[in-house]
């Protein structure tokens, strides 16, 4: 019999969040059931919880950013233990059979993949609901191991801004000496920066705004570039990757420009708007514009592996559940270094 579940959502998109009762199923024989500690906040949530990408489902529970301990197990799992400190990200089903998904790109998954929340699961009639929850229940397969090294709430936003940062850096080869441009210095440039830097590449971030560039450097930055000084950004020149975090409408030119000839720039921000593009600006230099949707099953875990082992971490700010709304308008006012947390024990 399906369990309720406290919970926070919207039933709107007009209206602020608040207490809901959800229902989740009882495990079946590969599924995890986990309670859930922490709960990243992602601008994202911001997006579908307020419609702005279309096609938002309500009552909606947003987050996707989920560490938890198991709680009890399915018949037929045997990855998983009971006790054990384990994730969720951005998708909780797939076909698992399709090309995508035999490749191990379950986030592309041919029949679409279940999203953790704002859709349904793979029957296309059951509604999924997010972090912002007492507990989940997954398929062993989208479930992810969480080191006991890594603090817990720091961790949480790994399963989104982590691996949204780390595929395309993997994807696209950076390594040592490899010279990385990072656009934009919030929620996922700062995970950027920490990832291409452990990866052994020269960091440089590209900002409009004069007052990161200590934080940048804290990060680990070898450099930091002001986007409307023309000398500086001369100087950032003959990057071999440029990874773009801005969500917000902008001009790609003056970022392809600073590519060495067949370099990359990957776009991991969302703009709401289409923005312009003259062909030239990738004619000249053989250049490439790539976009990246954060990474499959074997990908992700491959990410959290390597933040344990170099110790990586988004720097947070916990929150309990009753200041989501408030939260949500500081994400709206880059009012915070560098995501929001919610702790779960605050949600009664």
């Amino acid at each position: 019999m399906p369990q309720e579940i406290r919970a926070w959502g919207t039933t709107a998109k007009d209206r602020p969040l608040g207490p809901l009762t959800i229902a989740r199923r009882d495990p079946g024989p590969r599924d995890v059931a986990i309670e859930i500690e922490h709960c990243g906040v992602c601008h994202s949530d911001i997006h579908q919880a307020r419609d702005e990408w279309g096609g938002s489902l309500y009552p909606m529970v947003p987050g996707h950013e989920i560490v938890g301990r198991v709680t009890a197990l399915g018949s037929e799992v045997r990855r998983f233990s009971i006790g054990q400190r384990v994730g969720v990200g951005c998708i909780v089903a797939s076909c698992r059979h399709c090309g995508p998904c035999d490749m191990g790109l379950e986030q592309h998954c041919d029949a679409g993949a279940a999203l953790t929340y704002n859709g349904t699961e793979m029957d296309r009639k059951t509604p999924t609901f997010g972090g912002y929850s007492r507990h989940v229940v997954v398929d062993e397969h989208f479930v992810l191991r969480v080191a006991e090294s890594l603090d817990p709430a720091a961790a949480a936003p790994l399963l989104c801004a982590g691996i949204t940062t780390y595929a395309p850096l993997r994807d696209h080869g950076v390594t040592k000496g490899h010279r990385v441009g990072v656009v934009g210095l919030g929620g996922l440039g700062h995970m950027g920066v920490k990832l291409a830097r452990s990866l052994g590449a020269e960091v440089v971030v590209l900002s409009t705004s004069t007052t990161k560039e200590a934080d940048a450097r804290r990060l680990g930055a070898h450099d930091f570039v002001v986007t409307k000084d023309p000398a500086a950004m001369k100087r950032a020149r003959g990057l071999d990757l440029v990874l773009d975090t801005v969500s917000a409408t902008h001009d790609y030119a003056p970022y392809l420009a600073l590519l060495r000839p067949r370099g990359t720039m990957v776009l991991v921000g969302a703009p709401t708007a289409p923005a312009p593009l003259h062909a030239f600006s990738l004619i000249g230099g053989n250049k490439r514009l790539a976009g990246s949707m954060i990474g499959g099953m074997a990908q992700t875990q491959e990410m959290l592996d390597h933040c344990a082992a170099h110790g990586i971490v988004s720097d947070i700010e916990r929150i309990a559940i009753d200041q989501i709304n408030d939260a949500y308008e500081r994400v709206l006012r880059s009012d915070v270094r560098y995501r929001f947390v919610i702790d779960m024990a605050s949600l009664a």
